[in-house]
């Protein structure tokens, strides 16, 4: 029992770091997966990798609640209005996402969750994070503040979002990469990337539950709180630092990082091999 608590700690703090700096943290789970696995149930553990993004998202809300809280007191009338606008282009954003996943998510899982869909897409999407800052370089974004976020580009950011449904690509890479791309500022597309995984992953989640039940044995319960609880602390700190990174760098260093664990992934399969 003490063994898989330890494993439940490691694979929450992985979590924590992964889902929202743009390096892919499925990519990461299969790496962590082959050195690391749940001794319990495979319905459980499937269940506990998805769930331990509901803590992750917990953090978000935490952090960012001044801002989505469209009921604070101290806020007037516009202040409010504003804050029902950015739910609304979230709302808009997840359309795309939403959409193709349900259609589609199954199908795609079944043919890429693979090593070799994983490491191309940590590698290709590494070159595009350099590409993309090079070409963005001494460029002034058009889109500095949430009021230049509009509708039609929470759209179109919604559209790279899906982009995450192959494993390996990272969700807020593709959807940060996607809102540079477009022409907004690092901060507004980070924000805008942890804001559209609230609805994403809260209802990911909750499929999980429900279909997984909550009939669990004490040690699961354990196991399972144990996970949610490192990964919402450590999500805590890699948004913040994600946040304090962005305003002074750019993303060129997630793609060389991208790009190494890419190689070390084909290099250790192929070794199996």
């Amino acid at each position: 029992m003490f063994i898989e608590i330890i494993k439940s700690i490691i694979l929450g703090i992985v979590q924590g770091i992964t889902e929202w700096l743009p390096i892919s943290s499925t990519g990461h789970m299969i790496l962590v997966d082959e050195f690391l696995v749940l001794n319990t149930s495979e319905a459980f553990k499937e269940m506990f990798l998805v769930v331990i993004q509901l803590a992750s998202i917990l953090a978000v809300i935490i952090i960012f609640f001044k801002k989505l809280n469209p009921f604070d007191g101290d806020k007037n009338d516009i202040k409010k209005r504003e804050t029902w606008h950015i739910w609304f282009k979230v709302a808009i954003g997840v359309i795309p996402a939403g959409v193709f996943g349900l259609l589609f998510e199954d199908k795609i899982n079944e043919i890429f969750f693979n090593w070799q869909t994983v490491s191309v897409a940590l590698i290709f999407y590494g070159i595009a994070f350099i590409v993309v800052e090079r070409m963005n370089k001494g460029k002034r974004p058009k889109i500095t503040n949430w009021e230049q976020l509009t509708y039609r580009v929470a759209l179109m950011i919604g559209f790279f979002q899906v982009l995450a449904l192959i494993p390996g690509t990272s969700r807020s890479g593709a959807t940060i990469v996607g809102a540079i791309l477009i022409g907004t500022a690092r901060p507004i597309a980070a924000e805008f990337s942890f804001f559209l995984s609230i609805p994403v992953m809260v209802g990911a989640s909750m499929l999980k539950l429900f279909g997984f039940g909550f009939n669990f044995t004490p040690e699961e319960l354990i196991i399972l709180l144990v996970g949610c609880l490192f990964s919402f602390a450590v999500s805590i700190f890699a948004i913040k630092f994600l946040m304090n990174y962005i305003r002074k760098n750019d993303f060129s260093l997630f793609g060389w990082y991208r790009i190494v664990v890419g190689i070390v992934v084909i290099g250790y399969f192929a070794l199996l091999g």
